[in-house]
């Protein structure tokens, strides 16, 4: 039986959707914390201790979260994935796209080198070019959101559209991202997340909020949506930019219709998404994750698809 290990920080709706997704594609799945792990070259011949592999390492790791932590800590944890995925684990994020989307900063530079359409951003380590920046783009009449680099959930937003702000320090961190608001005339907010697995867009949804904050863990409303061909090739595009097999691409249209990517979540929650699509999201991520572990029963994860027998 192949055995799986779900990162995460704690066990709960999305974990059981996987572990039952994994089950019932005949496989074994356990929920363990990155923290549980470490590196002990006397303990283990492969130089790695994963609770529960005493002889072996999984068959494939499912990176559902990583916890926050000092720069080392976080450091160890990703060693931990990069070790997995050099081990001939299958690591699902693996470490690399983790690491590329987990930063705005890359994120972006990686969206515009491939020409995927995003709002202009300005990275900037001077706070006196950041302010300058903010300066110019109010002159021109456009707003600017300041988000942190590391972030997500919609936590530590700020929006600047007027001379009278203030920059909240303690969010900044010495690096200063800086993305133009799209304005959408009410200020209400309205998006959409398009979940891709392997990098294919499998389904949609439009977030709806009275604040221009549009998260679900921030008040927005989910509702369907149509899966466009637009939706599909720009989610499909911002995900072979930046390596993720699976996350949720965030996009906006600005005043004159032109779709653009917000943002790439490589650990993205789906619970939302689940409650206004027909598409089993845990079911069809599991499948991609035991088709890598087993090339020869590989199949593209198609919605609604269904574990035989079922």
């Amino acid at each position: 039986m192949k055995q799986i290990v779900i990162f995460s920080e704690n066990d709960g709706w999305h974990e059981q959707q996987l572990a039952a997704a994994f089950a019932a594609g005949g496989a074994r799945a356990r929920i363990l914390s990155l923290a549980e792990c470490c590196f002990d070259s006397e303990q283990s011949p492969a130089g790695l201790c994963i609770p529960g592999c005493a002889e072996t390492l999984p068959d494939a790791a499912f990176v559902r979260a990583i916890a926050a932590g000092t720069f080392e800590e976080v450091t160890f944890r990703l060693d931990l994935l990069h070790a997995l995925h050099a081990s001939g684990v299958v690591v699902y994020n693996d470490a690399r796209s983790i690491e590329r989307t987990v930063d705005k900063a890359m994120t972006s530079f990686l969206l515009g080198q491939r020409r995927v359409p995003t709002p202009p951003v300005w990275v900037y380590a001077s706070a006196a070019t950041a302010h300058a920046v903010i300066r110019t783009q109010l002159d021109n009449g456009h707003a600017v959101v300041q988000k942190p680099l590391f972030g997500n959930c919609g936590r530590g937003l700020q929006l600047i559209d007027c001379r009278d702000y203030q920059l909240d320090a303690e969010l900044i961190n010495g690096v200063y991202y800086l993305q133009r608001f799209i304005d959408q005339a009410d200020r209400n907010g309205r998006d959409w997340r398009v979940f891709v697995i392997n990098q294919r867009a499998v389904a949609a949804m439009e977030r709806v909020s009275e604040h221009w904050i549009t998260n679900r863990a921030r008040g927005g409303e989910c509702r369907p949506a149509q899966l466009t061909p637009e939706l599909r090739n720009l989610a499909e595009s911002a995900a072979q930019a930046t390596g993720i097999r699976y996350g949720g691409v965030d996009m906006i249209r600005d005043r004159q219709g032109k779709l653009l990517v917000l943002e790439v979540n490589s650990v993205p929650a789906w619970r939302g998404l689940q409650s206004v699509c027909a598409a089993h999201i845990a079911e069809l991520l599991a499948r991609d994750v035991l088709g890598k572990i087993s090339p020869a029963t590989s199949s593209n994860p198609t919605p609604g698809s269904a574990w035989p027998g079922r």
